[in-house]
């Protein structure tokens, strides 16, 4: 239900904004590389842009199950192509409830226990606050494409009765343009990248060779199952005929990795 609201809320703010007969959103993504076409119309993907000026907005802030750890989503500024009008994307949760009717098992409707995930429109960054220290971090040093954040949920989550609790991040997210059109978009291998609670970068869960697709949760064991495609012909994007493997992470220590199916 949670999911099914805040879908509506955002269609509904939509059609207020711009009207039913409005063009929808472009899709997700911004040009990285200076795009020129030759005399047949043939696109020519140039040099890589000195400064990528994009305009960005904080969103929000959300809590973390630490008291003094406080994070804010960045999005980009998106101008109607007609009304000049700028907007951005907002937070959208995914959740699940299934878990929560048996006895022991409390997720809080979080996608997994410990973990509140989140996504958006054009999601580009990350800020993360200590309030005791202070520091406010960014995630990525340049502005990224992010699928998905898992961050520390504040809630009381359980599995068979034992508590569950994260201090750290993991991004899903597209950091390169990797397949070279020019963009960083869906169409790029999508990473998968572990942050530290200060916002310190520990490195990618899933080698740069493959684009992570979906994930699964094994309660017995706290892993997380990540299904990636192998970029077997190195063009530096997903094809349907390329093979799909499935690794592990272990939730209790995130670095702690390996192949589940291969």
């Amino acid at each position: 239900m949670r999911n099914r609201i805040l879908k509506i809320v955002a269609v509904v703010g939509l059609i207020a904004s711009y009207g039913c007969s409005e063009p929808r959103l472009e899709k997700k993504g911004f040009q990285v590389s200076e795009i020129t076409e030759d005399q047949n119309g043939k696109k020519i993907v140039g040099l890589p842009k000195d400064s990528l000026n994009i305009e960005t907005r904080p969103r929000n802030v959300l809590e973390t199950k630490s008291l003094n750890h406080r994070i804010t989503p960045i999005y980009k500024v998106n101008y109607h192509p007609k009304t000049g009008k700028a907007f951005t994307g907002s937070n959208s949760f995914h959740s699940t409830w299934y878990r929560d009717k048996r006895e022991g098992y409390n997720w809080n409707q979080n996608f997994m226990p410990g973990f509140s995930a989140i996504y958006g429109y054009n999601f580009l960054n990350v800020s993360v606050y200590n309030s005791e220290t202070q520091n406010q971090t960014q995630f990525f040093k340049r502005p990224v494409l992010i699928n998905t954040l898992y961050y520390p949920a504040n809630s009381n989550d359980t599995v068979n009765f034992l508590p569950i609790n994260r201090d750290f991040f993991i991004v899903s997210v597209y950091t390169d343009d990797s397949n070279n059109d020019g963009f960083i978009n869906r169409t790029d291998l999508r990473r998968l990248v572990l942050f530290g609670q200060e916002g310190e970068n520990k490195g990618n869960l899933v080698p740069n060779n493959y684009s992570v697709m979906s994930s699964e949760y094994d309660e017995q064991k706290d892993l997380m199952y990540v299904f990636a495609r192998l970029d077997q012909n190195k063009n530096g994007q997903m094809d349907e005929k390329e093979p799909i493997h499935i690794f592990w992470v272990d939730l209790k220590n995130p670095s702690h990795t390996g192949f589940q199916y291969k």
